[in-house]
């Protein structure tokens, strides 16, 4: 992000996570996903008809309790509903039930390593609350519909302090928000269907002051937080470059133009009219309860991370592996911090590179995860004793993997011509006809361009489909380039 002008950039944001109920905030309808069927899953509470009272789901209640504690948090002892006042065709009651002065979750921070320096975003609090229906607009159309099926879907507002500092920052504190949810099992967790929405806030100024706050509602995606900011950064950088106003608001966010939009001035917290609920009495835990569910709770993204920085991997490699852990009940998580240095950075490329993409193609079954790691520390061995070349075992790897059950290692790479051929007389033929075959590249190796070596390697390689051990198809190519060398001198 070019920031050229030094203005000061501002982010909080708001995300709202749905949790993992059967049935919804307040009523017995049920709490899906995949809504394609408009208005099939309500009843009269979501509908608001008069005299329908709201029913507080008590496993809402302890799925927030859990999310206070992953982040760093704990669930207040006293709670309580209001109402939030505004008029939306998706909203029969006129009002949603939220908690105002008195939320479920107070304080808290969410922690991450950016540009390897440890960030601290501390939460300002976090609030249960009912979700409003969807508006539909069609196309060419005079007049718009309304599904409810979202109505009254239970919903945890997490808000965060105004500490980011960078589209980058925002997008790894989204990043890690949505890990933290998952790893304390509160939310499904999937973006398409909305299961985590984010509302990002933003201001610029020449100084230490906040400038005026924009809002760019419902970002969905954790690369679209990056862009909106960026892209939002800019806008507001030409209006003071010129002197202009920026005005309060909330904006959309049009991912495929990478561009925000006015949606409306933006409301205080007055124009709500915020009042206590009185269908619904307060939230009261008392302390074996807290207590009950902090013991509940398992071992968090934070400590994964640490664990395999110390086995000395890539960044990369462990957010792709921290994600990999849900799917597998933390078995491959475990399994990697009981290997040593070495076995850790050669099987983890193998998880993130060959196992993780075939568990994401559809319908694709792979072996058990038992059997997956015994495969794996097999194959550390192989290549340990060079018995097998990085080629040949990623193909060992994937057809295994892909198979109904483990087989005998050494039987399958004999039976399918996998071994690595390190014989020195074979090897040092093929290599000499490589080189003669290839008098161009020969004569720019001579010339003194000592990367085109690498060119050769690969035609042996090819030629011995794949089973030459190529550290010593390029200490047999090197000395035959020192021999034609001399000659030529």
């Amino acid at each position: 992000m070019n920031q050229e002008n030094n203005y000061k950039l501002t982010i909080g944001i708001e995300c709202h996570v749905q949790l993992k109920t059967k049935t919804k905030l307040f009523s017995g309808a049920l709490n899906v996903d995949d809504q394609e069927i408009p208005n099939k899953d309500i009843n009269h509470i979501d509908f608001g008809l008069p005299g329908a009272l709201p029913v507080l789901n008590s496993n809402a209640i302890y799925l927030a309790s859990r999310a206070a504690f992953a982040l760093n948090s704990k669930p207040q002892r006293f709670s309580k509903f209001d109402r939030k006042h505004y008029f939306y065709p998706d909203l029969p009651m006129g009002y949603q039930i939220t908690q105002y002065d008195q939320p479920i979750i107070i304080g808290g921070y969410v922690q991450f390593i950016s540009n390897n320096k440890l960030v601290k975003i501390n939460i300002t609090r976090a609030h249960l609350e009912a979700d409003a229906g969807k508006s539909i607009h069609p196309g060419n159309k005079d007049y718009s519909l309304v599904d409810l099926n979202r109505s009254g879907t239970p919903l945890l507002e997490i808000v965060s302090e105004p500490d980011i500092k960078s589209a980058l920052q925002a997008r790894q504190y989204a990043e890690t928000l949505y890990l933290l949810m998952r790893y304390a099992d509160v939310t499904n967790g999937n973006l398409y269907y909305g299961n985590m929405r984010f509302d990002v806030n933003i201001s610029i100024s020449r100084n230490k002051d906040l400038g005026q706050r924009v809002e760019i509602k419902n970002v969905n995606s954790f690369k679209s937080i990056e862009r909106a900011i960026n892209y939002e950064y800019k806008r507001q950088s030409k209006l003071l470059d010129t002197n202009q106003e920026v005005r309060q608001e909330t904006r959309g966010w049009d991912d495929p133009k990478g561009c925000t939009y006015s949606l409306r001035s933006k409301e205080n917290a007055d124009d709500y009219r915020y009042m206590p609920d009185p269908d619904l009495p307060p939230i009261l835990l008392d302390e074996a309860y807290i207590q009950d569910v902090k013991k509940s709770m398992p071992l968090m993204p934070d400590y994964w991370f640490y664990k395999l920085k110390d086995l000395g991997l890539d960044e990369s490699i462990i957010y792709s592996l921290l994600e990999d852990g849900l799917d597998n009940d933390f078995k491959n998580l475990k399994f990697i911090v009981s290997l040593n240095k070495e076995e850790a950075k050669l099987i983890t490329n193998y998880i993130v590179n060959i196992e993780i993409p075939l568990t994401h193609e559809s319908n694709q079954k792979i072996l058990n995860i038992e059997d997956r790691h015994k495969l794996y520390l097999s194959t550390y061995s192989l290549v340990s004793q060079n018995r097998i070349n990085s080629t040949a075992l990623k193909i060992l790897i994937k057809d295994i993997l892909m198979a109904s059950s483990l087989p005998d290692i050494d039987s399958y790479i004999k039976s399918h011509n996998l071994a690595q051929n390190s014989n020195q007389d074979e090897l040092l033929e093929v290599a000499i006809n490589t080189i003669k075959n290839n008098p161009k590249v020969t004569k720019d190796i001579l010339s003194g361009q000592d990367k085109a070596i690498q060119y050769l390697v690969g035609q042996v390689m090819k030629e011995t489909k794949g089973q030459a051990n190529p550290l010593i198809i390029q200490d047999i190519i090197n000395q035959e380039i020192e021999k034609l060398k001399n000659v030529k001198n």
